[in-house]
């Protein structure tokens, strides 16, 4: 591509643009002429016609053209001026707050105005409060012919200047020199009946008035669509393309001797189900090539994610590399800790733990024995990938809960564990199952494993709805359970992000279930806790030092208590269905009965209705992911926090969802046609800034 193409252009080429507008265009992620192109307008006005007063409604805007009848500045309250325009069929105020006195001259009586705005009532019936205007000779002069654009803007960028700019960039790459290529091929634009790039571009940024305001807005126009496709497709293509190039890397072979596994296997207090047997062949498989393993296992709550990632340390351990296995909290990591140290005490293998919390010499010491490779296996936060952190032979890494960490974090400790040529493998784990459509945005630089089997003896949960008027009654359940020797967890949860009233509520209940029930042993976790505290409290409640556990969601993973078989989680409605999921499955640990109680405030919304309703019909985390999906839409599952960011210019998960199915096979088209488009499409859309990218390039 020849640099110097119109688009590759920088923005201070147009005319108008000094260094200090191009700095406020950046903030708006614009910094060449091509991403003034695909700067969409939010939404559209219509100036193609001049509406008559009497024919105005509130809450619309309209472009009016009316004689002024007299100008008026008031004084009390803000100064103000109030202009009157008729135009014959009625008359309508134009209200001024920010006017110098040379505007009020100018609005004299007899001036013929043109103005744009929004009807609303005033104290004078109807009025437009700071209106476009123009004071102009004849009405004809001010009608437009196509529907007005209005774009996103950053401070000292106003309409007038970014409507300007564009219509110069669109002329420069589209109609005078067309150098912005369609990068996706003739075919498959065809198959699905989209518009070429240039047409797309032109009809969004000037629409014909043929086309209505609300087909533009509703997201459905072939124009748009075309556009979120081509997004939705350069995304999974960029993290395709990081796994290819990945994968051309050298990593350690790891090989596990069959009686080590079978001795491992044999001392374990429970049978490995067949899908566990079938991922950890996977995993071995990937693990003996001499390319690094990128491999993602989802199963459900339960299913034994865990022991599978044992296996595949045991083989790195064994063929003499250092493991490291990262959790998203402390409280996961110390779980882990005690699994392995248990599953790996008779293989004498060094098992330390490192995270944020560990300060001055403790710390010193473990980093330095991590490097000098005599600790062989470490778990912790993500504080095991900060720059301080220095493995000996790093072979393999281990994430759990991956979706806490997103993609950008994902790239990154790709390069951690590099030593020469050679690279570590990668284990990803979550107990989230992830609905197919996602896998392919989220996940496409992965191969995947499915454990879709529960170990046997495990009882699914009998999941009851209850309204909070019952409060009384569920109390008296918890006495009646508690006093059969069995545990239970009564999960607190608040609307609020606010991680401190999370916590008084927490303690609040702690102490009103302590007066209510004397007999019973209450125990209280929650995120402001410091790390041994919980762990102290948490050993407690599985020792059954204490009854019933007071928890916010911080016990959502990883807590593993099978005496505990009753749950009752507050507000249930102001959870996502996977986080309720993950909650549950909390309980059902053990070969006896459990129950979840969703102790909900009433009225429920009928979206509230749907949601608790399938919680109750069904234990099934991958029907349940994709009906959370149905519910909430794809933007909100993923969420911000679990994607890693990933930010779209044009495409919206919610809206453009019904084009991910398309996706797969588009990327197969441009793989084995037209490869060599793939890192343009990646620079037009992620631009060189964006991690993703950055990830591929130094892959």
């Amino acid at each position: 591509m020849h640099s110097q193409e119109p688009h590759t252009l920088p923005v201070t080429t147009l005319t108008g643009i000094g260094s200090q507008v191009a700095a406020r265009l950046q903030k708006l992620g614009i910094i060449t002429l091509q991403d003034l192109l695909f700067h969409l307008p939010l939404r559209y006005q219509d100036r193609s016609k001049i509406t008559a007063i009497a024919q105005l409604q509130t809450g619309i805007s309209a472009l009016v053209c009316g004689i002024v009848e007299f100008t008026d500045t008031i004084q009390r309250g803000r100064p103000s001026i109030i202009c009157r325009i008729n135009d014959n069929s009625g008359l309508l105020s134009l209200r001024f707050f920010h006017f110098s006195a040379q505007q009020a001259k100018q609005l004299k009586p007899g001036t013929l105005l043109a103005c744009f705005g929004e009807i609303r009532y005033g104290y004078t019936g109807l009025e437009m409060v700071h209106p476009e205007y123009k004071i102009v000779q004849n009405a004809k002069q001010i009608i437009e012919t196509t529907l007005s654009p209005v774009y996103p803007l950053t401070e000292g960028v106003g309409q007038t200047l970014l409507r300007k700019i564009i219509k110069q960039a669109l002329s420069l790459c589209l109609t005078v020199d067309n150098t912005l290529s369609d990068l996706i091929p003739n075919e498959v634009l065809n198959r699905h009946h989209f518009p070429s790039l240039k047409e797309s571009l032109l009809t969004l940024h000037n629409p014909p008035t043929n086309l209505s305001i609300e087909s533009l807005q509703d997201g459905q126009l072939p124009a748009l669509k075309r556009l979120a496709f081509e997004e939705f497709l350069t995304h999974h293509l960029a993290l395709l393309q990081g796994k290819l190039a990945y994968k051309q890397w050298q990593a350690p072979k790891l090989a596990l001797d069959v009686n080590i596994k079978q001795d491992f296997i044999n001392r374990l207090p429970f049978q490995l189900t067949t899908a566990q047997q079938r991922v950890i062949a996977e995993i071995e498989s990937d693990c003996s090539q001499t390319h690094p393993m990128l491999r993602l296992v989802h199963g459900d709550v339960g299913s034994g994610k865990t022991v599978v990632a044992a296996i595949a340390a045991l083989a790195a351990v064994s063929s003499g590399f250092q493991v490291a296995i990262m959790a998203p909290t402390e409280l996961l990591a110390e779980q882990h800790l005690h699994n392995f140290r248990q599953w790996f005490a008779v293989n004498s293998i060094d098992i330390q733990f490192l995270t944020g919390q560990l300060k001055g010499k403790n710390r010193q010491s473990t980093l330095q024995a991590l490097a000098e490779g005599s600790i062989q296996i470490i778990i912790g936060t993500h504080a095991l990938f900060q720059d301080s952190v220095t493995f000996h032979n790093l072979g393999l890494i281990i994430i759990d809960e991956q979706h806490r960490f997103g993609v950008n974090q994902r790239l990154a400790l790709r390069e951690k564990g590099q030593q020469g040529d050679l690279r570590p493998h990668q284990l990803i784990m979550t107990a989230t199952p992830i609905p197919r459509t996602l896998a392919m945005l989220q996940y496409s630089d992965l191969d995947m494993s499915k454990i879709d089997q529960l170990p046997p003896g495990r009882k699914p949960v009998t999941t009851s709805v209850i309204p909070s008027e019952r409060r009384d009654e569920v109390i008296k359940r918890i006495e009646n359970w508690v006093s059969q020797q069995r545990q239970a967890y009564w999960v607190c949860t608040l609307i609020e992000e606010s991680e401190l009233l999370q916590c008084e509520a927490a303690e609040k209940t702690a102490t009103y279930l302590s007066h209510t029930l004397p007999n019973v042993k209450i125990g209280l976790v929650h995120g402001r806790m410091k790390a041994n505290e919980k762990e102290r409290v948490m050993q407690a409640f599985k020792q059954h030092e204490c009854d019933l556990l007071v928890a916010t969601t911080v016990i959502e993973v990883g807590v593993d208590v099978p005496n505990a078989g009753l749950m009752i989680i507050e507000n249930p409605e102001r959870l996502g269905l996977s986080q309720l999921h993950q909650l549950r499955g909390r309980v059902g640990r053990g070969n006896q009965e459990s129950y979840c109680l969703l102790l909900y405030q009433s009225p429920l919304s009928f979206a509230g209705k749907q949601r608790l309703g399938i919680m109750k019909e069904t234990n099934d985390g991958f029907i349940i992911a994709e009906k959370d999906l149905e519910l909430r839409g794809p933007g909100e599952v993923m969420g911000t926090r679990q994607t890693g960011q990933i930010q779209f210019k044009i495409a919206d998960l919610n809206r453009d969802s019904d084009l991910l199915d398309l996706i797969p096979a588009a990327a197969q088209a441009i793989y084995q046609q037209q490869a060599q488009v793939i890192p343009e499409l990646v620079q037009r859309w992620l631009g060189s800034a964006n991690k993703v990218n950055e990830g591929i390039a130094q892959s």
